[in-house]
Formats: C-alpha cells, sequence, structure tokens
C-alpha cells in the first residue's frame, strides 16, 4: 500500500509543479527570479518545482448508510409499527456531526426495495420524483452505490431516480453496458473534504445476473468485482491523481458464503477479496450481507474478525452497517501528510439510532409522501377466517406456503394472466416469523401482501421432468432437515462444528442452520414424503399427483416457480434438478413469465375473491415420516427457534 500511496502522493505533486524548462523559455531574461523561485521551492526527483498546497492535516467525519430497503420514517409500513432507527434518525445524525465539521456521507446500495412505501412510488404513484431521489438530495449525500435490489427494480425505476438526482448519483463500476462495456452508472466521484481529494469507487455485487429476468437490466452485464477493482483503481491513480481512494463496496465481506472460495469467478462476497488483492485502496465499506463490520474482515477457517492486509502490508479498515438503519458507521478520520502521502487514522464505531429524535424538518418536508402510501396500503382488498402464522412453514407442510402455493397456481391457470397452466407449484416461506392477517377482524389489506411475500419476484412457469422434480425437493429437504435416527434428534438441519456442537449465530445467539429458511421449498400439486431417517438425497418418495394421477419420472410437468429460483437462486436446480448454469441464464426451460412482480397478482387475486373469506388451510399433500420423529424434533426445534 505504501509504495501505491506514494506514486498517488507524487502524481498528486504534478498537479502542483512548475516547469524551470518552462520558466526558463519564458523568462529568459528573469534568471536571478528563477534562481529565487528554486532556492524557495523544493524540488521533484523528476526536476520538477512543486508547489505543495495541500493541507497538512485534514479531519472529517464518514458516515455510511447501507441497505436502508425502504425504512425512511420512523414507521413500519408492513406491520403498521413504530419503528426505532430509520433514515430520518441518521438524518438527525447527520445535522449533528456537520455542525462539528466536515462531513462525507455515502450509501451502500440497496435503497429501492424493502418497504412497501418504496414499491409504491416505484411501481403505483409514478408521477411524482421518487422520495429517494428527493431525500437523498435534502440530505446532501457524496455517493450512492448501487445494489442489487436497486437493480431488481428494473430500468423504468433505477434510471428514473438516477435522472432525478440534483446531488450525488447512482455509482457501479461493473454495471456495465453490453454494447461496448463501459459503466452504465459513473464508476466512481471526487469530492474534496478540508482540501484532501478523495475518490470513491463503487461496486456492485455481481450475483444479480443469476437471480433477476434479464429485462431488469437489459442491456447491461455485470463484470467481476476484483477484476473491475483492479482496472478502476489505476484508472483513477492516473486520471484523478486522489489523496485518498475509498471502496464502496454492495457486496459481502465472507467469501465463503454459500460455499464459495476464495478464486470463486464472480463471487457476490468480494469486498474482502478486494482488499486483499488490489493495493491503492484505503478503506472499505460494505454492505449487502446486514451483517455489521467495524474495521476487520473476517477469518472463515477460525471464524472470528480479524486485520486484513493489502498485497503491501498495509491494513485496510472495513466498515460497514446493517440493513434499515439499525446501526450506522460513524467514522473520524484524520490525514496526515507524510512526505508525499497520507497516513490515515481511522477510528469511529456502530451507532445505534435508537433513542436519537428523528429529524424534524426531514419527516415535515416529506410526510405527504408517506400519508400518501399508508392510505394505499389500507386498502382492504379480502378477508381471512383465522390467521396464518409462517413460523409452522420451518418444520413441515403449513397453511401459510400452502396459501402462497394455491395462488401461484391459480395465477398460471387464469387466461388474462396468458401463463401456461401450472400442475405443480414450488415455493418457500419469505419470512421465518409472519403472522397474516395483521388485523383482528380477518381484514387484508394491501399490506398484507408485503407479510405474505417479501420481494418483488416475477412469477414463471418451468418444464421440468418427474426426475428433476425429485431431485430438486431431495436437495431442498436434504438441507432442511437433519437425518434422524430417535425422537431423540433434531429435525432441523443446524450448522454444527468440528465437536458435533450447533453453531449459535454470534448476533442473535440462535441457531445457525445449514441454509436459510427461504430456501425451505415445498410442493404443491403432488403426493408426497419426506422420510427423514433416509440420508440427503433419498428422502422423497412422490406418489401421485393432487387429482390422483400418477406420477412419472420421465414425463414433463409445468411447475410454477418464483423468478429468483427459476434463475438458479439457491441452486436448488442447479445441484437437485442437474441444470446447467447456461441453461438457467438462458432460461431454456422458461414457457411463460409474468408481466408484473408477483405480489402485484396475488393482490389481484385478492381483490378478485373479495367477496369470499379466503379459508386457509394445510391441505397436507406432503408429510415427513416417521410422524413420531418428526413431532418429537419440531418441539425440541421450535424451542431453540422460538425461544
Amino acid at each position: 500500500m505504501k509504495d501505491k500511496k506514494t506514486k498517488r502522493g507524487f502524481l498528486r505533486l504534478k498537479k502542483r509543479t512548475i516547469s524551470i524548462a518552462g520558466f526558463s523559455i519564458i523568462l529568459l531574461a528573469g534568471i536571478f527570479a528563477i534562481s529565487t523561485l528554486l532556492s524557495s521551492c523544493s524540488s521533484s526527483p523528476s526536476g520538477l518545482v512543486t508547489v505543495d498546497e495541500r493541507p497538512a492535516r485534514v479531519e472529517f467525519t464518514l458516515i455510511e448508510t447501507t441497505d436502508v430497503h425502504g425504512a425512511f420514517f420512523p414507521y413500519d409500513f408492513k406491520t403498521g409499527q413504530e419503528k426505532s432507527t430509520s433514515l430520518s434518525h441518521v438524518s438527525t445524525i447527520v445535522k449533528q456531526k456537520r455542525q462539528e465539521g466536515e462531513v462525507l456521507l455515502v450509501d451502500d446500495g440497496d435503497i429501492l426495495q424493502g418497504q412497501p412505501i418504496i414499491y409504491y412510488y416505484n411501481f403505483m404513484k409514478t408521477d411524482v420524483p421518487n422520495p429517494v431521489s428527493q431525500m437523498y438530495d435534502y440530505m446532501g449525500y457524496d455517493a450512492i452505490a448501487v445494489g442489487n435490489h436497486d437493480v431488481e427494480t428494473g430500468h423504468a425505476v433505477y434510471d428514473k431516480v438516477n435522472d432525478e438526482f440534483t446531488g450525488a448519483k447512482f455509482l457501479s463500476a461493473n454495471i456495465v453496458k453490453k454494447s461496448d462495456g463501459t459503466p452504465w452508472f459513473d464508476p466512481y466521484t471526487v469530492v474534496e473534504k478540508g482540501g484532501l481529494k478523495i475518490a470513491i469507487l463503487a461496486l456492485t455485487e455481481p450475483g444479480f445476473v443469476k437471480n433477476f429476468p434479464e429485462i431488469l437490466y437489459e442491456g447491461c452485464m455485470v463484470e467481476d468485482m476484483i477484476v473491475s477493482a483492479e482496472k478502476w483503481v489505476k484508472i483513477i491513480e492516473e486520471k484523478e491523481m486522489p489523496d485518498m481512494i475509498i471502496g464502496l463496496f454492495h457486496s459481502g465481506v465472507d467469501y465463503t458464503y454459500g460455499g464459495n472460495e476464495a478464486d470463486t469467478p464472480k463471487n457476490e462476497n468480494a469486498s474482502q477479496l478486494i482488499a486483499e488483492t488490489v493495493d491503492g485502496i484505503d478503506l472499505v465499506l460494505v454492505g449487502h450481507d446486514h451483517q455489521g463490520w467495524e474495521g476487520q474482515g473476517w477469518d472463515p477457517v477460525a471464524k472470528a474478525p480479524v486485520d486484513i492486509k493489502s498485497p503491501s502490508g498495509k491494513i485496510v479498515p472495513i466498515w460497514g452497517g446493517l440493513n434499515d438503519c439499525r446501526k450506522i458507521p460513524v467514522l473520524d478520520i484524520v490525514a496526515t501528510l507524510n512526505g508525499d502521502e497520507y497516513d490515515f487514522d481511522i477510528t469511529g464505531e456502530l451507532v445505534d439510532p435508537t433513542g436519537i429524535t428523528p429529524d424534524p424538518e426531514f419527516l415535515s418536508k416529506f410526510a405527504s409522501y408517506s400519508e400518501d402510501a399508508k392510505e394505499w396500503l389500507s386498502t382492504k382488498i379480502g378477508s381471512m377466517n383465522g390467521s396464518i402464522n409462517s413460523m409452522d412453514s420451518m418444520f413441515g407442510d403449513s397453511a401459510f406456503v400452502d396459501l402462497i402455493h394455491n395462488l401461484q397456481l391459480a395465477v398460471t391457470r387464469d387466461p388474462a394472466n396468458e401463463l401456461n397452466p401450472a400442475q405443480v407449484s414450488f415455493c418457500a416461506p419469505l419470512s421465518s416469523n409472519a403472522v397474516l392477517p395483521s388485523s383482528n377482524d380477518g381484514t387484508i389489506t394491501v399490506a398484507d401482501m408485503f407479510t405474505l411475500y417479501r420481494y418483488e419476484n416475477w412469477l414463471y412457469t418451468m418444464d421440468l421432468t418427474g426426475s428433476q422434480i425429485k431431485g430438486f425437493l431431495e436437495d431442498s429437504y436434504g438441507n432442511w432437515m437433519n437425518q434422524m435416527t430417535s425422537e431423540n434428534d433434531h429435525l432441523m438441519g443446524f450448522s454444527l462444528d468440528s465437536d458435533g456442537k450447533i453453531v449459535m449465530d454470534a448476533r442473535s445467539n440462535l441457531p445457525q442452520t445449514k441454509t436459510r429458511y427461504y430456501n425451505y421449498d415445498s410442493a404443491q400439486g403432488i403426493n408426497y414424503t419426506v422420510d427423514v431417517t433416509k440420508p440427503a438425497g433419498s428422502r422423497i418418495s412422490i406418489t401421485t399427483l393432487s387429482d390422483g394421477t400418477a406420477f412419472d419420472m420421465n414425463k414433463t410437468y409445468s411447475v410454477a416457480i418464483n423468478s429468483y429460483r427459476a434463475m438458479g437462486g439457491g441452486g436448488l436446480l442447479a445441484r437437485g434438478a442437474g441444470i446447467s448454469a447456461e441453461d438457467l441464464l438462458s432460461m431454456k426451460y422458461v414457457t411463460s413469465a409474468t408481466t408484473r412482480d408477483l405480489r402485484y397478482y396475488l393482490t389481484e387475486w385478492f381483490q378478485k375473491n373479495s367477496g369470499t373469506p379466503v379459508k386457509p388451510v394445510k391441505d397436507g399433500n406432503w408429510k415427513v415420516i416417521p410422524e413420531n420423529f418428526a413431532a418429537a424434533g419440531e418441539k425440541t426445534d421450535r424451542a431453540l427457534m422460538y425461544p
């Protein structure tokens, strides 16, 4: 790092130099004046006279938000409850810090997806400026990275927001145009704080191309983050000659997440890898993984925080906040000129905004956005007898997931949607503890659709053989559930350490599972059992379709599936069904797709059937056997997972 920083310092000095030869030609008669000038200025190694006007010491505060996910107000638009953290809280912090000195304010992406309010202004009420452009301009952001869930909203949304920004723009160096390979967004920005020239390079995790329909990023492709970082750091050093380079990466830290390795191409958690392999970056800010990082990276072997060093041996601090503004990195940075380069002393903390008063001016200025969204979300679209909870979905067949299954099948079978009617449905719970409906009287509102279905996935149909369907389910249940030998064993597939003990999450103190709950895919439209006494890969026995027709391993069936899974998300189609990455990306097996996100169609279905209360029930098309093992294991594990 030192050599790179020395080079960067020297390049910066060249901007403020005076050529001896130039003075000799222009002021030939003024030899004495030149001699005087030479004696009063330092000379650089190249024979240039330098007049370094850079400050000897600069102090400023850096504040990062990341994965805001529409949490703009101290109000949860899904549940109707107050929130203790939000962007309005951060606005208070920023204003306080600006009273004390210079502030560098950055966001690390995933702003445009999450809370229902942002969905409303992304897709429903689009004839007004998006709240993101207005709020981020108001707060005076210096840099805004693009996150994968920002891309998920589609060109019509993120391009509109980018055009509306009057201050900082969206940044991403590795989302490039297919036509010529140049970045779709600005790759970096340069700002000055106290006379210090700071370049901020932004990168976006590349995994979104495997999970989102190409129409959402039409005309674009994504480069490997490390390759892109190597290219752009060099460009920035040569073109901009900054005093400091900050990496603003919408990417996680643990590069082994999801079974990946350091050399996995297009690793979506490559922030630490860049710090370790690319010289020239002084500070890395991260997002995407929702973990919170306090200056160190992660040792995947020791499973502990560790200092991260660049190839030249200098420590590169890594900081990142929590999602929904729950923890905000607030860093005090002191830059001290040491010869031709700056040394940086970076200290700080993850600030919890809980207890901080939200910015009253922010709340007043943007109140109409909140009020209009609340009115829309309170719209009644149907009713339900009883209530359902996604907790039950963790341990077996459930009314919660069966409701999604039935709605997916209904949407594909509605001629108005022009989809290929599905015989089978795949889906997983998208929340580990969601209750529907939110009302006490059974009223279903638009807001409930965000509880039922959290993400902006589209609905696809795919043609899969019976064998591929079975393989898909084998992979799902192989990670979801443990192999049991008695009623004393765990039902759930927990992560175990080298001693065979359950790994507990350091932050939540809850047991870690082998895979996340949103990969607990089950099927509707077929009858089957899951034998947990058998090893993974040999547990599924499919007997018939729901209409009693025999299930044929060689026959092709139409399957309803969300776009994330159909594009290879979670790896179930690749590992279980044996479909290649190329075929998944080309959508070889996809036969039809909706033109809007799945939540839109679920809302529409409730509206069409609003005259009759929905009666969600567990239909029992699949079960875990032996049933006494399943019941005992569920009792044990429910107490662990929901203490």
